[in-house]
Order: C-alpha cells, then structure tokens, then sequence
C-alpha cells in the first residue's frame, strides 16, 4: 500500500479544482501538520461487535427545511447550484468529485460520503455513544470536510475502508484527504488501529506541509 514519496509529496503540492467556496476554505482554515496530528491520535484495537447501520440515524431533516442532510451537503458543495424544487428535490446542479477527479452532472450521480464511515467511527470508539451522539455524526455539517459529496462509484469502493486498504485514486487529492481524515478523527475523539496509523504515518512523511482543516472543539 505504500506509495513512493516522491509521488505523493507531488501530490501535496497539487489543487485540485475548487469546487465551492466552501472547498476554498481549505486554503485559509489550517491546523496542525498532518504528521503532528497523527502522532497525537490514540491507538487502540477496532472493535466491530454489535455494529449495524441502523445505530446512526442519518438523513435527518434537522432545520425542518425539507431538505435532509444529504441534500444540504449537496446544494453547499455543488460548483453550478442545482434548482430546489418542491421537497427539496435537486433538478441540474455540477459537481466536483476530488477522490477522483470527476465532475458530475446532476445529483443522481453521487454519493454523499462520511468521510471517515459509519462502520469506522464505531470501530473506533462509537461503540460506546448514545443514540443521540451517532445521529449527531451521521449528520455532521458544522464542517464542511466530515460529509463530502463523490462519485457513486469512488464511494462504493471506498465502502467502509481506512486509509491502511483505501486512498482515493487521484493521487494528488490523498494529502488532503489523509488531513481530513484526522481531523475527523481528532474531533471526534475516535482512535486509529496499528495499520491505519502506519498508513497516516506514511502519508505524514509524504506531505510534510499537508495541514489539517481548522476545528471547533472536540465533540
């Protein structure tokens, strides 16, 4: 799985495509490098017993505006605004898939994507939240980094993978999403297993300028 770091260094350096203003925010909103907050993540073994989908509600409409989380993420991030018909149904609308370096036409093509999956926060600690507490990270949107909306495909290989088995195929979008990948996990309080570490550690050393997005407190 490694990856030289002569490619990935390159792929530091990349932009990709803005695809909204809130993904510009990423150049000005940082954090800590990526290898200091890797460092500072706890490991701990995964823990998958007792996980089933069901235990994080998501797609809530938390504002009551018709328009679930799913559709929010994807009215945010869209490049050319979809049309928001009657119950919040999206007609038209571009997007910009950065795990793969793909732009969409119409909605009906992505996926909105936890960024660190459903089945990865519990393994790493979700476990042990209340009901209230899952729902609340299923429909995370007060960081425009923790719901990302790609390509179906890209997702549905992604699946519930870390980044020890998965990084996105567009090479130069990986520092990017190795940072947002630990600042969910930092804000989250959720810990790494021993190869996902290696993996983010491999990335750290790679990306030696990569940051993280700026976070609020920890949740």
């Amino acid at each position: 799985m490694a990856m030289a770091a002569a490619i990935l260094l390159a792929a530091s350096m990349a932009v990709a495509p803005a695809a909204s203003a809130t993904a510009a925010a990423h150049s000005h909103r940082l954090g800590p490098l990526l290898a200091d907050a890797v460092a500072e993540l706890p490991v701990a073994d995964e823990r998958r017993e007792g996980y089933v989908r069901t235990k994080f509600r998501h797609w809530i409409d938390e504002d009551r505006d018709s328009c679930s989380t799913r559709a929010e993420v994807l009215i945010d991030e869209a490049i050319d605004a979809p049309e928001v018909e009657a119950g919040c149904r999206l007609s038209g609308g571009r997007w910009y898939s950065y795990y793969d370096d793909q732009y969409v036409e119409g909605a009906s093509g992505l996926d909105v994507d936890h960024l660190v999956p459903l089945a990865e926060a519990w393994d790493s600690g979700a476990y042990d939240w209340t009901p209230a507490q899952r729902q609340d990270y299923a429909n995370d949107l007060r960081e425009p980094w923790h719901l990302v909306a790609v390509t179906a495909r890209s997702n549905r290989q992604k699946a519930d993978q870390d980044p020890a088995t998965w990084q996105p195929p567009f090479e130069p979008a990986r520092c990017r999403y190795a940072a947002e990948w630990a600042a969910v996990k930092m804000r989250w309080s959720l810990s790494i297993d021993t190869a996902e570490q290696q993996a983010l550690t491999e990335l750290g050393a790679a990306c030696p300028d990569q940051r993280l997005p700026e976070t609020g407190d920890q949740v």
